[in-house]
């Protein structure tokens, strides 16, 4: 690097660290209330979000197109997804095992499912639906990990849910499909 050039990537450097830095800069962020940042895609729609697939066959593919090869062939319809990033009428979703591929936004939709601790999958735990939301609430059904249901609603501690007829709620922290803290209205 000639020494021009990094004489002015350190004055660069240094006016970003004055500007970052000044007591001006500090007290501003000090007064200023504290709020969450959201990231909106090209849709407008805040990144990520979740979403759930409109089909019970769709294909999830290496890159944004047509043109891409298959990676992955989903055959569930409703099963949750994450959408990551967003590209002309394409979304990246990564699923609850982490999987990540490009799907159109056509097979996609809004309609929120969930579904119950997959990180708890084979370990032969089961997982209490509750009447009410509270921990000591009775229970109405025993889950077992890995379970699709559609959420009704979300407070930001408990979601109501339906898995097969059976409605109750869950601490939100058991289900991949909301975020911890988040609202969601059916």
């Amino acid at each position: 690097m000639s020494g021009f050039a990094s004489l002015r990537l350190t004055l660069s450097a240094a006016f970003l660290g004055a500007l970052l830095y000044s007591p001006l800069a500090a007290a501003q962020s000090a007064a200023a209330p504290a709020q969450s940042v959201v990231t909106l895609g090209p849709s407008g729609l805040p990144l990520p979000r979740f979403v759930s697939l409109k089909s019970g066959r769709v294909n999830s593919r290496v890159g944004p197109g047509a043109n891409y090869s298959v990676d992955w062939m989903y055959m569930k319809a409703g099963l949750p997804m994450e959408i990551i990033q967003e590209f002309d009428t394409w979304r990246r979703v990564r699923d609850a095992d982490g999987s990540e591929g490009w799907i159109n936004q056509s097979l996609l939709s809004g309609r929120r499912t969930a579904i119950v601790a997959p990180w708890q999958r084979g370990k032969g735990a089961e997982v209490n639906l509750l009447n009410s939301p509270e921990k000591d609430a009775r229970v109405v059904a025993m889950v077992e990990p890995g379970v699709m249901g559609t959420i009704k609603s979300c407070d930001g501690q408990w979601c109501e849910m339906t898995f097969d007829g059976h409605t109750g709620w869950l601490a939100q922290s058991l289900v991949w499909g909301a975020y911890p803290g988040e609202r969601v209205k059916d």
